[in-house]
């Protein structure tokens, strides 16, 4: 069974959190503020946060940013993951990232499936990964986002979870491009 393994030494990454709204605010961003609560409860370190309107452009211009930022490994997404004519964030993930990870909308519409039934059809949450960083699109409900926290992103970004996690995976993701130091 997968575990938490002490013979690992944790590795704090850097995590931007990214509210995609038309209404949300600093002060009333509940799902952005769970989201930041759990990764610094976790010892890891909030590198940005930012909120963007539902569109598709504004969105992939946050995401370029970040990836090009080496002080961002991960990006974490809240919002726009619906089938409404304005959740566009899948369709600003994939302007951006070099590979699909798609266990990861899976695994959460399959967990998602256990809470709320059928409903869980209607997310398109997702992730992947561009130019060395890992980036996770959320739906924008606050339970979505403890969901995705609690029972997949707090195991897959800790350094000592094995079998396998997201991290220990951090150093090679670069590794078809040029020689640069990003981690």
């Amino acid at each position: 069974m997968s575990q938490i393994s002490g013979e690992r030494e944790f590795i704090p990454v850097r995590i931007a959190v990214l509210t995609v709204s038309d209404t949300r605010t600093l002060e009333n961003d509940r799902s952005g503020d769970t989201l930041v609560q759990r990764l610094t409860d976790a010892g890891h370190i909030l590198a940005d946060r930012a909120i963007i309107t539902d569109d598709a452009d504004l969105i992939a211009a946050q995401l370029r940013s970040w990836i090009a930022d080496r002080e961002v490994d991960v990006v974490i997404s809240t919002g726009g993951t619906g089938v409404t004519g304005r959740d566009v964030t899948p369709e600003a993930l994939q302007q951006v990232i070099e590979k699909d990870i798609p266990g990861f909308g899976e695994l959460f519409r399959w967990l998602s499936y256990q809470k709320i039934g059928t409903s869980t059809i209607q997310s398109r949450a997702m992730a992947g990964v561009a130019d060395g960083t890992y980036i996770f699109a959320l739906p924008g409900s606050t339970g979505a986002c403890k969901d995705g926290w609690d029972d997949i992103l707090s195991t897959q970004l800790d350094s000592r979870f094995r079998p396998c996690n997201f991290v220990e995976l951090l150093p090679r993701l670069r590794e078809h491009l040029p020689h640069d130091d990003h981690h």
